[in-house]
């Protein structure tokens, strides 16, 4: 496990990667981020379909949030004004929504800007 937090996205996504480079330059949250493409996701405990499906953050305990506690997690880490909302996320009813919200987003990612045909969340065959 890594000795600090991990962020784990969809490089392949180019408004995943548009909202990691924003915030490692304006949140500057206190973690490391990789692509999942370049994460040995076996080591780390992660299937490859729950990396596609949604942002990932490794605490070094081992611990996986996913999806909006993902962004939570990553406002917390940074600490001063982003606390706050952070905290928020983490906490029902707040949390509920922000759920809705990350799945709408996820799910449409290829149609938010920036997005390309190679951002759309890959389908399974039922």
């Amino acid at each position: 496990m890594p000795t600090r937090p991990l962020l784990v996205y969809d490089g392949d996504c180019a408004f995943c990667t548009t909202s990691v480079r924003f915030a490692e330059r304006r949140i500057r949250p206190r973690c490391t981020t990789v692509p999942w493409q370049f994460a040995d996701l076996d080591a780390l405990g992660i299937t490859r379909q729950r990396a596609e499906h949604e942002l990932l953050w490794l605490a070094p305990d081992g611990t996986v949030h996913g999806g909006a506690q993902a962004v939570s997690r990553l406002l917390m880490s940074a600490g001063r004004v982003w606390v706050l909302p952070g905290a928020l996320l983490a906490v029902p009813p707040v949390r509920w929504i922000a759920h809705g919200v990350y799945r709408l987003i996820a799910n449409n990612r290829e149609r938010m800007p920036g997005g390309t045909p190679a951002c759309a969340i890959p389908h399974r065959a039922p």
